[in-house]
């Protein structure tokens, strides 16, 4: 008679699993972000794929052709923003006046509020630049690590995302390959749920992207804000990042908008807009468009998209949320790891199963 191994035991095996896996991604980062984020995108993508087979185009054409598409989007988002980019750098001479407005503006108030002479600010600030340029080398090559990096994930993903919506059935077959037989239609409703939750999630995105960007952008031109589609893209691409990127994205604007205009109404201006674009955005219009039936608690979201960052830079932490819901789906359907799809989960129990 086999022996049951001890509940606790299971669990300290399921943290030691946790702790190999997040080494391995540490580890590999380089490989396995780009071929996930090319999992992601070809489940975005097999709705144009099938699409275009109906039209009873060869397969490996009917393959090309949404990569073609997506990388076609992409490049006209990222020639936006370098347009953006340049205009901004035009106004490079005007920016330098009104940055240095605002800093003696800055040093004055210091001086008065805390007894700091201009000379002793002086003294520190020359002493912090000795400390940033003393670094400045170890900067400088992280930065080229980063730049080779990003070049080589950007030329894998095009290439995974045709091998794997290429060679799909055969991906199929091997998850089944794993489970009895009777355990297919268990597996294959979590695979549908799976592809169903990535492609609302990711055309979401991209629908969510084009209204805040023509939304926020039109707004503020609306006010007489300069750089205004620079702060829209700027805050739509960044609010890709739950909790996180929002925050990041206001400061962003009111330092864009600092650094073109001397007017502190300008920067009310700016974070009230941001304020109401994104409390449309969380309340009605993401909810209506998105609509997914996974829903990750607030608190493990936010722990999740901290960690994937420290592991995986940006790209983990975009990819937090929907790895976090395809974990769900699997610990939901799975009797042994149940508990854990109620951990990411965010239905509160009405009261407490503890009795008092």
């Amino acid at each position: 008679m086999v022996k049951e191994i001890p509940a606790t035991v299971k669990r300290a095996i399921e943290l030691i699993g946790l702790f190999v896996l997040g080494t391995i991604v540490v580890a590999g980062n380089t490989i396995i972000m780009p071929l996930l984020m090319a999992f992601f995108f070809s489940l975005m993508l097999l709705p144009v794929f099938r699409f275009f087979r109906k039209l009873k185009l060869p397969e490996a054409i009917a393959v090309f052709l949404p990569i073609l598409l997506l990388t076609i989007v992409m490049a006209l988002i990222i020639w936006l923003f370098s347009s953006q980019v340049g205009a901004l750098l035009d106004d490079f001479p005007q920016i330098e006046q009104t940055v240095a407005k605002h800093l003696d503006n800055l040093s004055i108030w210091i001086s008065n509020s805390f007894g700091y002479s201009p000379a002793e600010q002086l003294k520190f600030i020359n002493v912090q630049s000795q400390k940033l340029f003393s670094s400045l080398g170890g900067v400088l090559k992280g930065a080229a690590g980063s730049l080779t990096s990003i070049v080589i994930f950007i030329g894998l993903l095009p290439i995974y995302m045709y091998l794997i919506m290429l060679y799909r059935n055969l991906f199929l077959k091997f998850v089944l390959m794993w489970f009895k037989q009777n355990e297919y239609q268990n597996v294959e409703e979590g695979i549908r749920q799976t592809e169903q939750m990535v492609k609302n999630y990711l055309i979401g995105l991209l629908i969510q992207i084009t209204y805040i960007i023509i939304l926020l952008g039109g707004i503020l031109w609306l006010f007489g804000i300069q750089n205004a589609l620079l702060i829209g893209i700027i805050f739509a691409f960044l609010n890709l990042i739950p909790y996180l990127g929002a925050l990041i994205g206001n400061i962003l604007g009111v330092l864009l908008t600092l650094a073109s205009s001397d007017s502190i109404a300008d920067v009310l201006i700016v974070l009230g807009a941001i304020t109401f674009v994104q409390l449309l955005d969380n309340n009605i219009l993401m909810p209506r468009i998105v609509g997914s039936q996974v829903k990750i608690n607030p608190l493990v979201s936010i722990l999740g998209i901290i960690i994937a960052g420290n592991m995986a830079g940006i790209s983990g932490m975009f990819l937090a949320m929907p790895v976090l819901s395809i974990l769900k789906i699997v610990f939901d359907r799975s009797e042994n790891y149940k508990q854990w799809g109620v951990l990411l989960g965010d239905e509160r129990p009405v009261k407490s199963l503890m009795k008092v």
